[in-house]
């Protein structure tokens, strides 16, 4: 470990002395946010960036685990959606004096929960619109607004988003979506540091190769420890 320090995902400050980036997990209280190990965020406060969150629509947001969030990004959640199919967009019944009752949810565009997969960078004051999946690896340029799907190990930019170019040809995506090494033991992602931060792809399609058939060759139960 680094300077003898294991790394910590229930630690809010990973860089000593600088508070305006933290581990978010540690920090969130809303229980519809979950938020894996080590996923940071460019701030120093993360539920402020998730807006019209409200407890009675019951959506939530999920995110994986080593996410990379800058600042300024935005998660709108379904609270920003009015009725649409009525004659009038104006929400009587959330504010005060007006005769009206929480139409039915039917009435409602919701959209449903909001999924961020594990290792996906979104770039600064990108927004996220509600009930988007965003896949494993992923790559949100700076200032996109998200309003549709986004597949693994793909760059997209832009408003509304457009895809700009998968990061790796289809057999390296399914090999590192097999290999999952967020979901591995820190001691165990220390090892593999040099191949996940390694630009000769080549070199990695052939040890991400060599790992998963060494994981097949285990005992099922070994296997699950690996």
């Amino acid at each position: 470990m680094k300077n003898g320090i294991t790394p910590d995902p229930n630690k809010i400050h990973p860089i000593p002395g600088y508070e305006k980036e933290i581990y978010v997990k540690p920090t969130v209280t809303n229980p519809n946010i979950i938020v894996g190990d080590f996923t940071y965020i460019a701030d120093s406060d993360f539920e402020s960036h998730v807006t019209h969150h409200y407890e009675w629509n019951g959506d939530k947001l999920m995110i994986g685990k080593f996410c990379q969030i800058a600042a300024g990004v935005e998660f709108v959640m379904n609270g920003a959606n009015h009725q649409m199919n009525a004659v009038t967009t104006f929400p009587f019944y959330t504010l005060e004096g007006w005769d009206m009752e929480p139409p039915k949810a039917s009435d409602l565009p919701l959209k449903g929960d909001t999924v961020i997969g594990n290792d996906v960078w979104i770039g600064q004051n990108a927004v996220i619109l509600p009930g988007i999946h965003i896949g494993d690896g992923a790559i949100i340029g700076a200032n996109s607004v998200v309003g549709r799907d986004v597949a693994p190990y793909t760059i997209v930019i832009g408003n509304p988003v457009q895809v700009l170019r998968k990061r790796f040809d289809d057999e390296l995506v399914d090999l590192l979506l097999q290999l999952k090494w967020w979901d591995r033991s820190i001691e165990e992602i220390n090892t593999l540091i040099p191949i996940l931060t390694s630009s000769d792809l080549d070199t990695v399609r052939t040890k991400v190769k060599e790992l998963l058939d060494h994981r097949r060759k285990l005992p099922t139960n070994a296997a699950a420890e690996v």
